[in-house]
């Protein structure tokens, strides 16, 4: 099983992948971009806006999802792999970029394994407005609200472009209502 969790920056994903790791002890746990030593390296240029052009910072992540897939997803294929953000929000954040090319360009980088099961936390303008006046923004959350909710269509839009098994949770709930419906999906 390899399931990802997906929700814009602020969602509570790491919130939830904490209860994750209390009840599925055996799983293995990882994150993208940022799974693997190279990834580290990738996603502190993508954070702290070392790439100046779109595309470049696209073939970062893109860069850092093919060599997850290698040293994670592949060799756990036979384990329960939960991660932090995945195939989903790379096609959804390379905003851009016309759709069909950059899913072609992603399905390349991942050999074409997908999640068997998708969690997107979803938060409302209100609460994205809410959450992010109580904190310091990196590079991409400090492109805006309208931005960030673009990029949650647009995970959805990818969820259902890539017919994966998902179910969409009103990040608003409360965190106990959220790990409830996240275990019974996971468990279904």
């Amino acid at each position: 099983m390899y399931v990802v969790i997906e929700g814009i920056d602020t969602a509570g994903k790491s919130t939830q992948l904490d209860i994750l790791s209390k009840k599925l002890p055996e799983a293995v746990f990882t994150k993208e971009p940022g799974g693997t030593d190279i990834g580290m390296k990738l996603r502190e240029m993508v954070l702290n806006g070392h790439a100046k052009s779109k595309v470049a910072e696209m073939f970062l992540f893109l860069a850092d999802r093919a060599e997850h897939i290698e040293e994670v997803i592949k060799p756990n294929q036979d384990k329960v792999v939960v991660s932090d953000r995945s195939v989903i929000s790379g096609i959804a954040y390379a905003k851009d970029m016309p759709l069909k090319i950059v899913t072609s360009l992603n399905l390349i980088a991942t050999s074409n394994i997908l999640p068997s099961h998708m969690i997107l936390l979803e938060l409302s303008r209100e609460e994205l407005t809410k959450r992010l006046s109580g904190k310091e923004n990196d590079s991409i959350e400090s492109r805006g609200i309208d931005y960030l909710l673009d990029i949650q269509s647009r995970m959805k839009e990818t969820a259902e472009l890539l017919n994966l098994n998902h179910i969409y949770i009103d990040a608003s709930l409360s965190i106990e209502q959220i790990a409830q419906k996240i275990e019974e999906f996971i468990n279904e």
